[in-house]
This record gives structure tokens, C-alpha cells and sequence, in this order.
């Protein structure tokens, strides 16, 4: 009865979660937080980043940064048109900033504010190589990957909430045995399922994105190869993880490529800029 109960608290909180459409995918998908409410946090959260680091301004890496972030922003919004989501990213305020550091890293917020790490470039190794980094961190914020996030995790604590009211008879130590309980199957069961689904879809967005942008998506699986190479193969394992596997990433994205460049046909992308 008690996790019936439980079951029921955290159903009943689903069912009045707001909703989003993701464009990408057609599905509903959870919103607590409206863009609206996002952005702003966002773009005050990056502006804060800026000052805090050293921002690398007139060389050739960051102008590459630039010009790769425009032409991924560009094919975004071609994509969004063609499907019929014209006004889709008038709220977006897209920034390209590179950034000093050795941190293996870069990542776009809520609201198109896009930071890469010089860390990454040698990894990147290329423009095409940069490409593929930036659709990824762009789809992330394109498909509202942060503002599902953020509504799991209140949805998450809900739960908690609810365990501890439907065991609030109990003894301490067998509530905060239920409690630790319901967090380890919240989080394996729920929040890094959760978290792997967003990068796989990212993945194939970002891989779309970078195609209809000129770039050839067989890099894709090239770049996650010197990834796997950097990280010397210490990753935990996958269900472990917020993120797929290095092998699983890599053999799905050698099997969208072709379907990448399928879709950048649509778009008249019949050939792709150099690798170099």
C-alpha cells in the first residue's frame, strides 16, 4: 500500500506537469520552467562565465568558433522553417565565445550562449571536427534539453517528498532506508536513462545540423574516437553514466551519417567543405 500510495503522489504531479512540443522529435515533452523564465537566468548565468574567464577575442580559433556557430545557427533555423516552426528561435540570442582553459569542454545554454574551451581544439582537430562539437551543444538548447532537465529534477524531488510523507510512521532509519532507496532508483531507473536519451538525441540533431551547415557528418564518428582516445578509457559503466558509452555513441553515429546527408539534400547540400 505504501508504494501504491507513493506511486500515486508522483503520478498524480505527472500528470499536471505542463508541456513542450519538441520540434525535433514531435513529442511532448516536460516543462515546469517556460523559456520565458530560462532565458534570462541564462544569459545573466553565461554573462557571469565571461567575466570570470579569459575570453579569447581576434584569433583565428575564435573567429572559427564564430563562423561555425553562425552556420550551425543558420541551418537551425532553415531546418525549423522548412518543418513549420517559423518564430521558433526569435528569443534566442546567439553569442560564440571562446574560452581559455584546458577543460575537454564546451556547451551551449538555454537561449543559444555558446562557449568552447581551448582544451577541446586539439581533440577537435578541425573546422569540421569543431562542427560536430557545436551542433551537438546547439541541439542540446534547441531541443529545451536544459528546461527538461531542470522539470525532472523537480519532479524528482516531488517524489522524495512523497516517499517521506508515505513513511512518515516509520522509524527514522527505515524512512531513510526508503529514502535512500527511492534515490538510487530514481537515478538509475529515471534521471541518467534520462540524461543518456537527451545526448543521444542530440546526437542526431546536432549531426543533421552540422550536415545542412556544409560539414561532413562522417566526422562525427571520427571525433568520438579521439574523445574515447583522450579519455584512456575510464568511463564508468553505461548505466552508471549520463552519457551513452563512447563505443554506442560512435556506432550510432556512423549509422545516422548517411541519414544526415540525406537530410542536407532536402536542404540542396549536396557536398561538404574540405576537412582540414
Amino acid at each position: 500500500m505504501r508504494l501504491k500510495k507513493i506511486i500515486l503522489i508522483v503520478g498524480v504531479i505527472a500528470v499536471i506537469v505542463s508541456c513542450a512540443t519538441n520540434p525535433f522529435t514531435g513529442k511532448k515533452t516536460m516543462a515546469f520552467v517556460s523559456n520565458d523564465q530560462l532565458f534570462p537566468a541564462s544569459f545573466a548565468q553565461y554573462g557571469q562565465v565571461l567575466s570570470e574567464n579569459k575570453v579569447i577575442t581576434g584569433t583565428s580559433d575564435s573567429e572559427m568558433i564564430t563562423r561555425v556557430g553562425q552556420r550551425i545557427a543558420i541551418a537551425a533555423e532553415r531546418w525549423l522553417n522548412a518543418n513549420g516552426y517559423q518564430g521558433y528561435l526569435d528569443d534566442y540570442k546567439w553569442e560564440y565565445k571562446l574560452i581559455e582553459s584546458e577543460q575537454v569542454n564546451a556547451w551551449c545554454m538555454p537561449g543559444g550562449k555558446i562557449a568552447f574551451y581551448t582544451g577541446i581544439l586539439p581533440i577537435a582537430q578541425n573546422e569540421t571536427g569543431v562542427a560536430a562539437i557545436m551542433g551537438h551543444e546547439v541541439a542540446h538548447a534547441l531541443a529545451n534539453h536544459g528546461q527538461q532537465r531542470m522539470s525532472s529534477g523537480i519532479l524528482q524531488q516531488a517524489g522524495g517528498v512523497a516517499v517521506a510523507v508515505a513513511t512518515g510512521n516509520e522509524s527514522p532509519e527505515k524512512q531513510q532506508m526508503w529514502m535512500q532507496a527511492y534515490g538510487l532508483a530514481s537515478n538509475v531507473g529515471g534521471m541518467l536513462p534520462f540524461s543518456r536519451a537527451h545526448e543521444t538525441e542530440a546526437d542526431k540533431i546536432g549531426l543533421y545540423l552540422m550536415a545542412i551547415a556544409g560539414y561532413n557528418p562522417d566526422e562525427a564518428a571520427e571525433l568520438w574516437k579521439r574523445m574515447k582516445a583522450n579519455s584512456g578509457g575510464q568511463a564508468p559503466p553505461e548505466f552508471m553514466s549520463t552519457h551513452p558509452s563512447n563505443d554506442s555513441r560512435i556506432q550510432n553515429l556512423m549509422a545516422l551519417s548517411p541519414k544526415a546527408k540525406a537530410e542536407a539534400r532536402k536542404f540542396g547540400v549536396t557536398s561538404f567543405r574540405p576537412i582540414n
